[in-house]
């Protein structure tokens, strides 16, 4: 079907007043109709940030704090900030490389006992429901993947993506596939069906597919794991209290999409209809100050030199009411 300039023009520029899309990221919608549908929009507020509260003096404070990103389907921007004058500087910053993870950075160079600082900001956050596209037959596996992207393909933590019974279940569950999608979908059917949702503790993916069982991290850690032993790019996308897959194909064009899988629910593959703001999003991550070794999850961290007890420190995370 022909779409006229005069169309054309007209749905970018709509769409640009709502916000949600530029001229050319309209113009490329339009026209190629690949990648994830875009549904309904819902916006919320975030507070996030840090109050420290000194018992003896106190030096050197550094504060970080994970921060949503944005993705095709999130937009994020600051709504209010609320920053003490014995803050020296707050900042976000990038840890992944452009993978899906920033944090807030805030410093305090010294307080006084008694004294307390603190750093808050309330973002204002999108997100758009989504929808699978129309023609799944065109999208294949990426051949070539930058360094960034390559971490989507190898182990994490809790994600044994070389153990030999998670290779195994990977090829029995794509054997009989077709294309790309019906490969990813033929691992998700297989996960929904051999390992039994079951509240408990984080035991990773191996563990639950020998047990055949798991709490949604799990099966999360499973398909995103079988994915990547089959050369699929996969992550998690980490939202409040819960979490969900992520699966990346080319098209035809040989452009990447990244494309959700709900586990849980009978969901169709790339249907989502989340719509709390994505935290983070991966599950191999190095934070700077905290520690050298891989976390599958970053949560806040804080360290400091302190005489005379150690500084109180709170850090928040709370919605707000729009």
């Amino acid at each position: 079907m022909r779409i006229s300039l005069f169309c054309l023009l007209f749905i970018a520029v709509a769409l640009l007043a709502d916000g949600v899309l530029s001229v050319a990221a309209a113009q490329e919608s339009v026209e190629s109709g690949k990648g994830p549908v875009l549904g309904d929009e819902v916006t919320t507020k975030l507070k996030l940030g840090v109050t420290i509260k000194a018992t003896g003096n106190m030096f050197n404070g550094i504060a970080n704090i994970p921060i949503p990103s944005e993705w095709p389907e999130q937009k994020v921007k600051i709504f209010q900030e609320d920053v003490t004058s014995n803050v020296k500087r707050v900042t976000e910053r990038d840890i992944s490389g452009g993978g899906g993870l920033k944090q807030m950075v805030v410093e305090i160079p010294q307080l006084a006992g008694g004294q307390e600082a603190h750093a808050i900001v309330i973002y204002e956050i999108t997100r758009r429901k989504m929808q699978p596209p129309a023609d799944t037959s065109i999208y294949r596996i990426p051949k070539k993947l930058d360094r960034t992207m390559q971490l989507n393909l190898g182990p994490s933590p809790m994600i044994e993506s070389r153990h030999p019974k998670i290779v195994a279940a990977a090829k029995k569950a794509v054997v009989d596939a077709g294309t790309a999608w019906d490969q990813v979908d033929a691992i998700a059917n297989y996960v929904r069906t051999n390992v039994q949702f079951k509240e408990g503790k984080l035991k990773g993916a191996a563990k639950a597919l020998l047990d055949g069982d798991g709490y949604t991290d799990e099966l999360v850690s499973l398909f995103v794991a079988m994915c990547r032993s089959q050369k699929i790019p996969a992550r998690t996308v980490f939202v409040k209290g819960d979490c969900h897959a992520e699966f990346y194909l080319e098209d035809d064009d040989s452009q990447g999409h990244w494309f959700p899988c709900v586990l849980t629910g009978g969901m169709p593959l790339g249907t989502l209809d989340e719509v709390r703001p994505a935290l983070q999003k991966g599950d191999n991550f190095r934070n700077p100050e905290n520690t050298k070794e891989s976390l599958r999850y970053v949560r806040e961290f804080f360290q400091a030199a302190a005489r005379g007890g150690s500084p109180k420190v709170e850090f928040i995370s709370e919605p707000v009411a729009n």
